[in-house]
């Protein structure tokens, strides 16, 4: 904010005067500062509650739409401002939408390149793309866009979409918004639509993936919007059908977009081998995208207390009851995974895995309250970061029953890995780790003896080589597979944090055959196994002296 701005924010603190809040909303309206209007807006607030006077509210109104074509969050507030609030997209569901929308600014303004958006279904995310794009055709008409879905019925549905918001002002103040963002061409059949000049490649094409990509569209500048690329469970469980929509996303789809092109991506996660998990992927883990900028966003329909996180205004949500129904319907019929998938954002590989989550042990986070456990240890796969991953269980051993309580799953280096492995024994009473121990990582347990040994804490750490077995860690990790499903039981989803989630999605993405690009988790667990249960340790029994 410049200085001239500063002094109309002060004198309109200091009168709290109309006269003054009009003098600064044509100043900002000439010299656009989104710090400037919020608190101009801020201040039309506590007007409007000090005097009652509507006069207020027009004024806060005006500061919104100034603010509108330069804001997402303002003007998809705006664009509903004349209806009732019961009846609006945005409004009832700003609160938990917000994440998302102030990503899709950083995407607009070029802050980040790609971002990535998942949530369950029916909870906003197609409606919010919706207004998204009508915002960057009325802000930017002169680039081209393009929005691309698995199937023709919903980018015949997403266009007519486009036009209900930017014709409809009878419902939406998108002319208010966008007085010049006139539209002079639309075409049902090919479904594009163009702002303000006829234009080689329009405005917005909207196209199925398996429809006409290749020289019929383009994104230069623009924003290529992919969503839900995988039309359901029966593809997703095709590994061909995955592989077939990679192919034509990877040849047509990211082609269309150049050197200024932004991408969105939303929809269901379905597999770790869907479009939107490869190509995250790469980002992650290829050299070449190093200094890429871009951001992955997931809100389950569970949180870690096993809550909603979609019980909206007005009843348009989904509470928490609704919720756990729905899960407890996938437990019924066995397939956990979907639940993962389509409701927790979690996504699986389901074909070749050695690990089925409907196979395994699961409580509620709550350990046996009638009995002491046996003992309480880790067993750490340890990393020095540079994408793989220090994987570590936190067990406690009642008996043969191993519960998973806690677990560090971190691809940091040892400055933050180590501290973590430290805190969590600290916080569980662990009264022994392992772990193993390779050429580059034997420090690594020392690391964590300091620290421990810093804070006033001993902790019998044993070191051991791996391969000293000789097999292979796919191997290792198959012969424990047995004891891992019928000995170890672990957190339900929903009671599960973040970094548990992440934990077991690399469990059960891990394959015998075939390429794993990490196996830090799975291999953790058979460590434990091998921990809890050594079948290397000679047995000692009591006899008569032979002599």
């Amino acid at each position: 904010m410049d200085e001239t701005g500063k002094q109309i924010i002060k004198t309109i603190e200091r009168w709290s005067d109309l006269s003054a809040i009009d003098d600064g909303l044509a100043w900002f309206r000439e010299h656009y500062d989104k710090e400037g209007l919020q608190r101009i807006r801020e201040l039309c607030v506590i007007g409007l509650r000090n005097t009652k006077k509507d006069a207020y509210f027009e004024k806060y109104r005006l500061g919104m739409l100034i603010s509108a074509p330069y804001e997402l969050d303002q003007y998809m507030q705006y664009l509903e401002i004349d209806r009732k609030a019961e009846e609006r997209f945005y409004l009832p569901r700003r609160k938990v939408l917000l994440p998302f929308v102030n990503s899709l600014q950083d995407l607009a303004d070029g802050e980040i390149k790609e971002m990535f958006l998942s949530c369950p279904p029916r909870v906003g995310k197609s409606t919010l793309a919706l207004f998204f794009a009508t915002w960057l055709m009325g802000r930017f008409p002169q680039y081209p866009n393009l929005y691309c879905s698995y199937s023709k019925i919903i980018t015949d549905a997403f266009y007519n979409g486009l036009l209900e918001i930017i014709t409809d002002s009878d419902t939406y103040n998108y002319a208010h918004v966008f007085p010049e963002a006139k539209v002079v061409r639309t075409d049902g059949k090919d479904t594009i639509i163009d702002i303000e000049r006829r234009k080689h490649y329009p405005t917005m094409t909207c196209r199925s993936l398996y429809g006409t990509l290749n020289g019929a569209c383009d994104a230069e500048k623009g924003v290529i919007i992919s969503d839900d690329l995988i039309g359901g469970i029966e593809e997703a469980m095709n590994k061909d059908r995955l592989i077939s929509a990679w192919a034509k996303v990877d040849n047509n789809l990211l082609p269309r977009g150049k050197g200024g092109t932004r991408y969105l991506w939303i929809g269901t996660r379905w597999s770790v081998i869907d479009p939107a998990g490869i190509r995250q992927d790469l980002l992650l883990n290829d050299e070449h995208f190093r200094d890429y900028k871009w951001r992955s966003i997931n809100i389950p329909a569970l949180n870690d207390r096993d809550e909603s996180n979609f019980e909206y205004k007005y009843g348009v949500g989904f509470d928490t009851k609704y919720y756990r129904q729905r899960r407890a319907s996938f437990e019924r019929n066995n397939d956990l995974v979907s639940w993962a998938c389509q409701y927790q954002g979690v996504p699986y590989e389901r074909e070749g895995t050695v690990f089925d989550p409907s196979d395994m042990l699961y409580y509620n986070g709550n350990l046996p309250a009638t009995r002491q456990p046996d003992r309480i240890f880790m067993a750490v796969d340890p990393s020095w970061g540079g994408g793989d991953y220090c994987a570590s269980p936190v067990i406690y051993q009642y008996g043969s029953e191993l519960y998973v309580h806690d677990v560090c799953f971190d691809s940091s280096d040892k400055d933050r890995t180590q501290p973590k492995l430290a805190r969590l024994a600290i916080a569980n009473n662990v009264s022994a780790m392992y772990v193993e121990a390779t050429k580059t990582t034997e420090d690594f347990a020392k690391g964590i003896d300091r620290l421990l040994r810093k804070e006033g804490v001993r902790v019998n750490i044993t070191t051991s080589f791996a391969n000293a077995s000789g097999k292979a860690k796919a191997d290792r990790i198959l012969a424990a597979a047995p004891d891992i499903r019928n000995h170890m039981i672990f957190r339900q989803s929903g009671f599960r944090s973040k970094e548990y989630e992440s934990f077991m999605q690399n469990v059960f993405s891990f394959k015998f055959i075939g390429k794993n690009k990490h196996d830090d988790a799975p291999d953790s667990l058979q460590m434990a196994i091998t921990y809890a249960y050594p079948k290397d340790v000679s047995k000692v029994t009591i006899g008569r002296r032979p002599f």
